[in-house]
């Protein structure tokens, strides 16, 4: 819905530990689905075998959540979800590279710093696209203005051609960039502000 603040990840956890509140497992998942499907297609999957190991590490997140072997105070909730996933990404790699040629797999090698940078990038990104999705839900934002931001800050088109394909004037496009990026970045900042209160 538009306007309404991102769910924090203690409420997130609170409601994971309902089992009846299917709402909080639809809301851990949409957060985490898309960043662990793009680390496993980052680390060599195919988008199937992304999706599988992004399905399994949820469920066994979950499995062990509620088992209470996720502790707040010992760690991240992103590294415990990102050990999880390790594992099953290298089994399918290893399934993968067994039947076509046996070699090492570098995902062995690949220390915990590397990993973390990688779901860092999937995280950004996947932060990016959920802001750009609110903010073309906001109802103060015209159509015309919407598209000529989109068109000139997003995909690089020249301000004249965005004002001839959004009808409006050069300054209008100029207008509805700047107040389009001001209100993308409060947007960015809300929901990494969610993200991040993990510790």
């Amino acid at each position: 819905m538009a306007g309404t603040l991102p769910v924090t990840t203690s409420l997130l956890l609170d409601a994971l530990r309902d089992e009846r509140d299917q709402g909080g497992w639809r809301q851990f998942t949409d957060r985490y689905w898309p960043v662990l499907v793009g680390l496993g297609v980052h680390l060599g999957l195919t988008e199937t075998d992304a999706a599988d190991a992004a399905q399994w590490t949820l469920v066994e997140f979950l499995r062990e959540f509620r088992a209470g072997r996720y502790q707040r105070g010992r760690g991240r909730l992103s590294a415990f979800v990102m050990g999880i996933a390790k594992n099953r990404i290298r089994a399918i790699r290893r399934q993968g590279a067994k039947r076509a040629s046996g070699g090492a797999d570098p995902l062995d090698e690949m220390d915990d710093a590397t990993l973390q940078d990688v779901w860092e990038q999937q995280r950004r990104s996947v932060i990016l696209q959920q802001a750009i999705a609110k903010l073309r839900e906001l109802p103060k934002l015209s159509p015309a203005s919407l598209q000529a931001f989109e068109l000139v800050a997003l995909r690089g088109v020249p301000a004249e051609e965005a004002a001839r394909q959004a009808g409006i004037s050069i300054d209008d496009v100029y207008l509805a960039r700047h107040r389009c990026t001001r209100k993308l970045r409060e947007i960015v900042e809300q929901l990494t502000a969610a993200w991040d209160e993990e510790e």
